[in-house]
């Protein structure tokens, strides 16, 4: 099962990692300037994360696959690490859709 772990950055800004039941992080938010702003955040992967077309597939400055995904407002709520492949980058969206909905939240 995926955990959203919660820490805040030296910027004193709030962040979440989805991590995979192997521990390895799947998705990485943006910071939050509250708590209740990261919570909703938290909120709206768990919603947005089993629809494909919330999934923007794209393409780094280096040529490495990454997606982010969005809110139904197009907004980006959590973006990947680059892969090495586009089948990996795949595995990393069917991931996401397997321990979002689920995860469990624990501070770092």
């Amino acid at each position: 099962m995926g955990t959203f772990a919660l820490k805040t950055g030296k910027d004193d800004q709030f962040y979440f990692n989805l991590k995979a039941g192997n521990g390895q992080v799947i998705l990485s938010s943006e910071g939050y300037t509250t708590q209740a702003a990261r919570d909703n955040g938290i909120e709206s992967v768990r919603k947005n994360s089993t629809n494909d077309e919330r999934y923007k597939r794209l393409e780094s400055s280096n040529g490495k696959p990454y997606f982010t995904l969005t809110a139904a407002n197009n907004q980006v709520i959590g973006r990947s690490e680059l892969y090495e492949s586009n089948s990996a980058m795949e595995n990393g969206i069917e991931s996401v859709k397997k321990n979002a909905p689920d995860a469990n939240v624990k501070e770092e």
